[in-house]
């Protein structure tokens, strides 16, 4: 079993948010296999198999920092450990365009990663998707709350595919093979 859990915000007003990527890429997700979300693990939650690998996609709707909860609570559940969790998230310290995966690490300030290692530890994949930074230093907390551009959108849309590509090749192949063929520069 394999949680694959997207942070993001609840509410239409975070949606097309920089905050926001890993909702996306897990509603394109569950897209492709056309499963549908319920309430519960304080987040909206669905199965889906992927080559006979059976995966729960999590979007916590506890807010950014208090993701830990409802991935600590699908975790128990399940019995998943760790290494069987992928945590997607947006990354300031990445150009908007790169992808990044590891296992482990630090947060580097990111609010919802330290509360789920706070929840687990550390030993969860992390999908990095680049959003950059803001241009005046200091205004991270609002960078990351502000709507992706059209530009930007555009950008997103081929980030997305790229990513489930990622996702999928943890899942059949290994974190390995993932890291080797999967490592996406800027688009």
């Amino acid at each position: 079993m394999w949680i694959i859990a997207g942070l993001g915000n609840p509410g239409a007003k975070y949606e097309l948010t920089r905050h926001n990527i890993g909702f996306l890429i897990i509603d394109a997700l569950a897209r492709e296999f056309s499963a549908n979300f319920n309430k519960n693990f304080n987040g909206l939650s669905t199965k889906i198999s992927i080559e006979n690998n059976d995966c729960l996609l999590l979007k916590p709707q506890t807010f950014m920092n208090k993701s830990g909860s409802s991935v600590l609570g699908a975790s128990t559940f399940f019995k998943v450990k760790p290494q069987n969790i992928i945590v997607i998230h947006d990354e300031l310290d990445l150009e908007l365009g790169e992808v990044r995966i590891k296992l482990g690490g630090g947060n580097n300030g990111h609010n919802g990663l330290k509360d789920i290692s706070l929840k687990l530890n550390n030993d969860f994949i992390r999908i990095r998707i680049g959003i950059g930074r803001p241009l005046i230093k200091g205004q991270e907390a609002d960078f990351v709350l502000h709507n992706f551009t059209d530009a930007d959108l555009e950008i997103i849309e081929k980030i997305i595919p790229l990513s489930i590509t990622a996702i999928k090749t943890i899942i059949t192949q290994d974190l390995e093979k993932a890291l080797q063929s999967c490592q996406i520069k800027k688009i």
